[in-house]
């Protein structure tokens, strides 16, 4: 199976238009608080106009089930990313609201135990995907910073489960990642950027193109 390639952060059609012509499998919605913060108002105009071949994922940070489910329902999203511990349900009230049309990808964090959240999260069988990602103390994600990829090779390798490497992938680094890690899929955010929620062209592409060329 091919590399799935994620392109997250957009805030506008033109950005999200950019990552489907590149050839990204899917692209991300930010709604937590954000540079990229986008409304719901927003996303739901974007996503109208673009391709029913590219997945729409909204990302929310410790949201609650009334929330995203009303955020899917209106931007006609086809996954969420999930970040919270607060509410371990939420898979399987999404699962019931929308069947397996629905990709749900949770988010964690690289950290000492990671490997033992990588368990429990991929015991959960309504979860599709999980996305790791760096962390920093003032941000979930988009922060622009790696995490150590070698460190994390052996729980890629023995995850048994689909995972997604996030935080500071670039076009100049992606395929390093993708070597060491052999991940299920990629997700960038600033890598490719201009500036905060706005996209380089020539960036995406050689991204998508550079993660292409080893998954």
């Amino acid at each position: 199976m091919s590399l799935w390639v994620k392109i997250c952060g957009n805030t506008s059609f033109e950005d999200a238009m950019l990552a489907a012509d590149a050839g990204a499998d899917a692209v991300g919605f930010v709604f937590a608080t954000s540079p990229r913060q986008v409304t719901v108002d927003q996303v739901a105009i974007i996503t109208s106009q673009l391709p029913s071949s590219i997945e729409k994922i909204g990302v929310f940070v410790d949201s609650n089930f009334d929330t995203i489910e009303s955020s899917v329902r209106t931007c006609e999203l086809t996954g969420v990313q999930l970040h919270t511990d607060r509410a371990a349900e939420l898979p399987m009230r999404l699962r019931e609201s929308f069947g397996e049309r629905l990709r749900i990808l949770r988010g964690l964090h690289y950290g000492a135990d990671l490997s033992e959240r990588v368990a429990e999260v991929a015991a959960n069988e309504r979860v599709d995907a999980i996305l790791i990602d760096s962390r920093t103390a003032t941000a979930v994600g988009g922060t622009g910073t790696s995490f150590n990829w070698h460190g994390a090779e052996p729980i890629f390798s023995n995850a048994g489960t689909r995972l997604v490497v996030a935080g500071g992938l670039a076009p100049d680094n992606v395929a390093e990642a993708v070597r060491i890690l052999k991940p299920w899929g990629v997700d960038v955010v600033s890598g490719v950027e201009s500036a905060p929620g706005r996209k380089d062209p020539d960036k995406v592409r050689a991204f998508v193109k550079n993660a292409r060329r080893m998954g």
